[in-house]
């Protein structure tokens, strides 16, 4: 009998439980090796599952809505046709008990999140000799006539993406490889819009009704882990004022050009952290984790409940248009729920704006895994003493920044609020450069 179990795979480091969006095949529909058969919401991104089997899809154990654990089985795949009753057999006898199969190693799924346990160690985009696609790129290579077999893949953990099939046919070679997980430079067109999502827009957030208990999302549940395991952290806060003229001036001169102020104060800490690695690093137990990219993470606000803090990697490195342009594209997917697991969880220092709500200043929560998080309030207008004895009027915004007290300390912080200070004040123009 050849009955493989698909379990719920793990797509992030954190995620222990993950919900069925949506069944892209049905019970009894025929099933290719690496095709799509499932939608999974893990903490915080839809993600393709697809099968490293060929066969049928004989019974779905968790339909869509539900969720289950990582690991646990989630539906029976038959090879042939026949063995279909089998297999519904087999799950009313045993519920998700572990199938009998013709392979002594567990069956599995792989996501378009290419996770790190079905990757090669390497970065190949070949997987038990099979090409690893994700599902637009097959689609395009097969519209555009493209052989997937010349191609390097620039995705995660050498996946081939829709963005390697696009850069052969446009150019009629063979692109030029790029490291697993690559960060920024950002290509210089703007980039390739997603496509549009299967399952429809998520619901707003449903109005409170006096005495009803609403269930957490998927998305708040993951907030609620990452908060509490930031309670044993200990932690310290220090605040700065920053006189932002000079930026604002800036910004009003290239705004036009789709530069956003989010990518430019993000390009402004990234700069100052080459200044101050420490301020970059993170905790171990085995000691100071010294990162080798900047990469910053920027909290953005789900619409239906939940956070998610969506990275721009390298962004001390790479030019403030493109960056501006990663930024939208990474909002966009992000609440498209279509980021990739690097995308959200590689941040090395998190910066969270409540500015853009009018809030003068506040208090970040440390994020699991970095160092410091920077809150940045509203810029507004201040009376203050000029250096010639007179007042004038500047705009000035309140920044806190929180640091772990186990490797950051409270000269280091302050060091690099007067390093970020002073480039924002006297020389903005460089963010350009």
């Amino acid at each position: 009998m050849s009955i493989h179990e698909v379990f719920m795979p793990a797509l992030s480091s954190t995620m222990t439980e993950g919900k069925i969006v949506s069944w892209v095949k049905s019970p009894g529909d025929k099933v290719e090796k690496g095709e799509t058969v499932v939608v999974v919401e893990s903490d915080k991104a839809d993600m393709d599952v697809e099968t490293f089997y060929e066969g049928f899809l004989a019974h779905i154990i968790v339909e869509a809505g539900e969720t289950a654990p990582v690991g646990s089985a989630i539906a029976f795949i038959a090879e042939t046709e026949a063995e279909i009753e089998q297999a519904k057999s087999l799950a009313n006898s045993s519920g998700v008990a572990a199938a009998t199969t013709s392979s002594p190693e567990p069956i599995a799924a792989t996501t378009s999140a290419a996770t790190p346990a079905l990757a090669s160690q390497n970065g190949s985009n070949h997987k038990e000799g099979r090409l690893v696609v994700s599902p637009r790129a097959r689609k395009l290579a097969k519209e555009l006539k493209v052989d997937l077999t010349t191609l390097q893949g620039s995705g995660p953990h050498g996946r081939i993406v829709a963005e390697d099939v696009e850069a052969l046919s446009n150019k009629g070679k063979q692109p030029v490889t790029a490291p697993v997980a690559p960060p920024a430079p950002v290509p210089t067109s703007a980039p390739v819009a997603p496509p549009a999502p299967r399952t429809p827009a998520p619901a707003p957030v449903v109005a409170a009704v006096p005495g009803q208990i609403v269930p957490l999302t998927t998305f708040q549940n993951a907030v609620v882990r990452n908060m509490v395991a930031t309670i044993s952290v200990p932690v310290f806060r220090v605040g700065y004022t920053i006189t932002t003229d000079g930026l604002d001036k800036l910004y009003k001169q290239i705004k036009s050009k789709g530069v956003t102020m989010t990518a430019l104060l993000a390009k402004a800490v990234a700069v100052t952290l080459q200044k101050h690695p420490l301020l970059n690093a993170s905790y171990s137990d085995q000691g100071i984790v010294y990162h080798s990219d900047i990469n910053i993470s920027v909290a953005v606000a789900m619409d239906d409940g939940g956070l998610i803090t969506p990275v721009l990697q390298n962004a001390d490195a790479v030019d403030i248009y493109s960056l501006s342009r990663t930024w939208k594209s990474l909002v966009e997917r992000a609440r498209a729920k279509q980021l990739q697991p690097q995308e959200y969880n590689s941040g090395t220092f998190t910066l969270s704006n409540l500015g853009m709500f009018g809030v003068d200043k506040f208090d970040a929560i440390l994020p699991p895994g970095q160092g410091s998080i920077l809150a940045i309030g509203a810029s507004r207008p201040q009376v203050v003493a000029t250096p010639d004895g007179l007042f004038g009027v500047r705009q000035q915004m309140q920044v806190n920044i929180t640091s772990d007290h186990r490797i950051i300390y409270g000269a280091h912080a302050a060091a690099f609020l007067q390093d970020l200070a002073k480039l924002i004040e006297t020389n903005p123009q460089s963010l350009t450069m």
